[in-house]
């Protein structure tokens, strides 16, 4: 009995995104040959790994028995490829704090689990305009960023809303409006503090934090309201109508991508497929 590693290899990736149509997309493939490839691998070990939806997929207790086997297995494999005077990979991905927020880990081993293991990974986050002067000055291969509707540059991989969010029960006190928000240049701030001044709100800053994460804590601790995009704030409640806010635009995440070889060309394909997944 022989295994087919690129079945395998799908396996992994459909139990990275939950998803057979994600991991057809970070595999380069339809999402019929995953599912054909699976049940393949499931009829050369003799049992079912993976319970298949259209809605869902969940590893059996089979499939967890043997997703560490088989990570083990493409490691052993890539390895071995790997000679000794094989050129360094590595992609180097720049992120905009305002797009990922507590998805960032999930995409993070997404794109470890599609790439060979002898392939290094290095990530910099920050702010949309910092990260894209990363990319332009060739710091990074791949960027994702936050961008206005109608850019003319990159893949639009989705939108993603922003709204005022805040605590759920938060009373906003007498006084200006206590703001949480990233430091400038922060484009999304630039953007919240522009309407607040045409609607003649007066507001101060309550907190100024380095992350997007350290955002949605002070908003939790109750501390204010912040302008938030929906795959940052997750299950923070919306405000705009109850506080009398001005709406905040649409805008969209777009990945920015310099494929000049192989794996880059996987790397922008699983970031891609990593993020779509996250603003489903």
């Amino acid at each position: 009995m022989m295994l087919d590693l690129e079945s395998v290899r799908v396996f992994v990736l459909t139990v990275e995104y939950g998803s057979l149509t994600r991991a057809a997309e970070a595999a380069g493939t339809a999402q019929p040959v995953v599912s054909q490839r699976i049940k393949s691998l499931e009829t050369t070990l003799g049992r079912r790994l993976l319970d298949r939806t259209p809605r869902f997929v969940r590893l059996t207790e089979a499939g967890t028995a043997f997703l560490e086997r088989a990570r083990l297995l493409l490691e052993a494999h890539d390895a071995a490829l790997a000679a000794e005077d094989t050129p360094p990979m590595s992609v180097a991905i720049g992120v905009s704090d305002h797009t990922l927020g507590t998805s960032f880990e999930a995409v993070l081993r997404q794109m470890r689990a599609a790439l060979p293991v002898y392939a290094s990974i290095s990530v910099r986050l920050g702010q949309s305009q910092e990260i894209r002067e990363l990319f332009e000055t060739g710091a990074v291969d791949l960027a994702i960023l936050r961008s206005e509707v109608n850019a003319k540059d990159g893949e639009v991989l989705g939108v993603d809303p922003l709204r005022w969010r805040a605590a759920k029960g938060w009373i906003r006190q007498e006084g200006p409006l206590p703001l949480v928000t990233l430091p400038p240049p922060c484009g999304v701030r630039a953007i919240a503090l522009r309407l607040l001044d045409r609607a003649e709100i007066p507001w101060r800053e309550a907190f100024v934090g380095g992350s997007c994460l350290a955002l949605v804590a002070a908003v939790r601790a109750g501390l204010g309201v912040a302008p938030l995009g929906q795959i940052v704030s997750r299950d923070l409640p919306e405000c705009d109508a109850k506080l009398g806010l001005p709406p905040l635009p649409v805008s969209q995440i777009v990945l920015m991508a310099r494929t000049s070889n192989p794996y880059l060309t996987v790397a922008a394909r699983t970031l891609a497929a990593s993020v779509r997944e996250s603003l489903r």
